[in-house]
Formats: structure tokens, C-alpha cells, sequence
């Protein structure tokens, strides 16, 4: 039997990061990823990579104009670009693990026996068993697909991570979830040319964001040619005259739609089909996430999680940070926790981007914050309009007593770039004084932080 003093589970930003960290220190690791086309994680080979390189190249199409034969052809040379870049960027991956690290790169699925051992199925039905010190679970996550009659096995259905091998733009995307991945891909296939339809039960759009800025991300969204459609039940999806056929019920009212292609975008759920984590001892949250504290310790000793299958913000740069909170216990000071990492930022890649870090302004009033809120049309800031993007509104939300910044939300060109300048400012305990009276480069994005403060 192999022993390991560091076993992880999974290839993911975290997973990977450790790993490498590991290993160099001269410690016996093991990685074990179930499939040769994840090496490097989701974030690499079907989500964060390959979406927002189609969101930039469907920006883009339009000097196709409106000939949709040329935009599918188009479209179509994309997704084999997409397939070479994710290619070699698994390529990249496990070498930096397997050769610059020297971790042991096991392909195969893993099952816990109890807290010290896994056994590794392996693709031709053979099986080993490892002994580990210590064990790091990475999974991720994984498409959920809601219980919908018709949806289970309609070859018209697709998940964020399917619809992206597809060659063929559809004509007509209904798009089930008005959650950021449902919104995300409908701007980019409305951008390639798709006639896109979002379907969502709430009759609020993107109810967690502050609702100012996102009725005005709605408001472009739909004059881009996306029809969102609120407080709808989906009572069925067949399939008919080689489309899929949606039956709703669109706030009382029934309606019938049909499309190419129906994605999916109903949320992810942890990733722990097989793994029988309670074999080690590994507790669960009420949702099926992996249960850690503060440094990200399960609760079994010596085993660890990391990234989306703790149930936490489904972001890479999360896992990322979750592999230092783990590599200060292992090798640093232990200092580093999941309580100290700071102000979270995130963007959502419709087009224009909107960006978010900190509180809205409901959140903050009813946190009992005396606030002065800022307002900024994107219209207004002359890189804009170098752009020709002039959609947005950029918001941003004050504390009176202190100067400091609780929140901001951007909506507009760029702002995946801007955001990340406040969340520095934010940790740094700074007023919002720098930023308004800063000394930045223009024409650029981020000199609309001097008027909107």
C-alpha cells in the first residue's frame, strides 16, 4: 500500500495550489482528479476560462451585423478555440503539479474507507488503496438540474458546462434561472446572436444585488434583445419538430415558447457523489456542503476542504485564498482564517459587467448605518464613450460617522477591473476620500471613482 503524507482530492485552484506548495517542501503528495479532462478544475475547463473567453469573443460578433449564418460559423470557430485554450491550460496544470511540484497525479475516483485511507478506482476497473497523513478534499461543485417533467434526458437541455461544447448557435436560447449563470450566458449568446428568453420563478431580477443598479442592469439587458421573464412556473418541456417545446405559466397566464437549446442554470450543489466523506468521519451541512471552521478544518482531524464543496461563495479566487488559509496552518503562522480574508468582491460578465463589493444600501441602512449614498451614469464617464458602451450606473454607499466605504456596486465598462481597487481600499480601512481625490490615468474606467466620490 502507497503512503502519503498529503493526499488531495480533487483539482481544483485549491486542490492544485497545495499541492504544488506541499510537495516542495518535500512532503509525499498525492492529488487525485477523476477525470483527465478536469485537470486544473472547474474554473479552467468549464466555467470561469472557457465563459468568459466566449463572453469576449461574442463582444465581438457584432461586426458580423445581422447575417445569422455568418455569426453561427463564427460562433462555431469559437467553441474549437475555446476546446485548444482549455487544452492547454490542462496541460499547464498538471505539469506544474505533477513535474514542478513532483506530486504523484492519480486519475481516477476516489472513496474514503475511513480517515486514514481512500481507495482510487481507476478508468479500466482497477482499484488501489492509498494511506494518507492527511487528506484535502477540493471537488467542487456540480450543475443542478431542477425536477422539471421532460427535463431528465431531452437532448435539447444543456447545463453552463454542456452548452459550451456545443458547435451550433442556437437561433432561439430559453435560459431556465435568472441567477448569475443563467444571466451571464444570456448576454453572451445574445451577443453571438441568439434570440435568448430568461426564465425565472422570482419576480425580482437578481433579487440579492442592490435593486437600483440592478433594474438598470435589466433595463439594458432587455434593449440588448433579452426577453426576462418573471414570476413563471415551468410545467413542462417536451420536445417537438426538432426543438424543445416549454410549457409556462407566466404570472397566471399560460405560454408555450419552443427553443434550439435550454440551459440549465439552476445553481451547483456540492460535488461528493462517490467520496462517502461520512466513511472518514467528515460531517455534512443541512445543503450537502462539507462542514469546516474557521481554518477550514473538517470534523475529522486531519482531513481539510477547500473551495465550492464547503458550500461558501462558488468563486476560484475563493479556493485560491481557502489554499493559503490551510498552507498558514501547515506551513506559516496559522493566522490566516476565513474570517480575516477581507472584503469579497465579484462580478457578473453580462455586457456591460456588473460588479459588486461590501453592502447594498438596504443591507447597510437596516445594519443601523448613518449613510450618504453616490450615484455616477456611466454615460458620464468619458472612457465610456470612448467604449461606446454607455450603459450603467455606478453606486456606491458611505458611512457618514467614519468616511469609510460599506459598499459599491458598478454597473457598467470595466467595472470587473474597478471593483477591485475599492475592495483594496476597503480593507485598508481607508476613507473614501482617497479614491475621490486619487490621481488616476485618463482616459480610463477607473477615473469615474473621482466623480462618483
Amino acid at each position: 500500500m502507497k503512503k502519503y503524507d498529503n493526499i488531495i482530492i480533487g483539482f481544483g485552484k485549491g486542490g492544485k495550489t497545495i499541492a504544488g506548495a506541499l510537495a516542495k517542501n518535500g512532503q509525499k503528495t498525492a492529488l487525485i482528479e477523476k477525470s483527465p479532462d478536469m485537470y486544473g478544475g472547474t474554473c479552467i475547463n468549464v466555467a470561469c476560462i472557457p465563459s468568459k473567453f466566449l463572453e469576449n469573443s461574442a463582444q465581438k460578433a457584432a461586426f458580423l451585423g445581422n447575417n445569422f449564418e455568418e455569426r453561427a460559423k463564427y460562433y462555431k470557430n469559437i467553441i474549437h478555440e475555446k476546446r485548444e485554450l482549455t487544452k492547454a491550460l490542462r496541460q499547464k496544470n498538471y505539469d506544474k503539479v505533477a513535474i514542478d511540484a513532483g506530486a504523484d497525479v492519480l486519475t481516477g475516483s476516489a472513496e474514503f474507507l475511513d480517515a486514514r485511507h481512500v481507495r482510487v478506482t481507476y478508468a479500466d476497473g482497477t482499484s488501489e488503496e492509498l494511506e494518507g497523513t492527511r487528506f484535502f478534499i477540493n471537488t467542487g461543485a456540480r450543475p443542478f438540474i431542477p425536477d422539471i417533467p421532460g427535463i431528465n434526458g431531452n437532448p435539447y437541455v444543456y447545463t453552463s458546462e454542456t452548452l459550451m461544447d456545443l458547435d451550433q448557435l442556437p437561433k432561439k436560447l430559453a435560459i431556465i434561472g435568472g441567477g448569475y449563470i443563467g444571466v451571464e450566458f444570456a448576454s453572451y449568446y445574445a451577443n453571438f446572436g441568439s434570440s435568448v428568453t430568461i426564465i425565472q420563478t422570482s419576480d425580482k431580477f437578481l433579487p440579492r444585488e442592490d435593486e437600483e443598479v440592478a433594474a438598470a442592469a435589466m433595463k439594458s439587458m432587455e434593449n440588448h434583445g433579452i426577453t426576462i421573464l418573471k414570476n413563471t412556473q415551468i410545467k413542462g418541456i417536451g420536445q417537438e419538430n426538432g426543438k424543445a417545446s416549454l410549457s409556462l405559466s407566466v404570472e397566471g397566464k399560460d405560454l408555450v415558447i419552443d427553443a434550439d437549446a435550454v440551459l440549465a442554470a439552476t445553481g451547483r450543489r456540492p460535488n461528493l457523489e462517490g467520496l462517502h466523506p461520512e466513511a472518514a468521519g467528515v460531517s455534512l451541512t443541512s445543503r450537502g456542503a462539507v462542514m469546516v471552521d474557521e481554518h477550514l478544518k473538517t470534523t475529522a482531524e486531519n482531513i481539510w476542504a477547500m473551495g465550492d464543496v464547503t458550500g461558501g461563495l462558488q468563486f476560484t479566487y475563493i479556493s485560491l485564498d481557502d489554499s493559503r488559509i490551510v498552507k498558514s496552518q501547515l506551513l506559516g503562522d496559522g493566522s490566516r482564517t476565513t474570517g480575516n480574508r477581507g472584503a469579497v468582491p465579484y462580478s457578473i460578465f453580462i455586457d456591460p459587467p456588473f460588479s459588486r463589493v461590501g453592502m447594498t444600501e438596504k443591507e447597510a441602512r437596516e445594519a443601523g448605518y448613518d449613510v450618504k449614498v453616490t450615484r455616477l451614469a456611466a454615460a458620464a464617464v468619458p472612457k465610456a464613450k470612448v467604449l461606446k458602451k454607455t450603459d450603467g450606473l455606478f453606486k456606491a454607499i458611505i458611512d457618514t460617522k467614519t468616511d469609510k466605504i460599506l459598499g459599491a456596486h458598478l454597473f457598467g465598462a470595466e467595472s470587473h477591473e474597478i471593483i477591485n481597487i475599492i475592495k483594496v481600499v476597503i480593507d485598508a480601512g481607508l476613507p473614501y476620500t482617497v479614491l475621490r481625490d486619487g490621481i488616476f490615468t485618463h482616459p480610463t474606467m477607473a477615473e469615474a471613482l473621482n466623480d462618483l466620490l
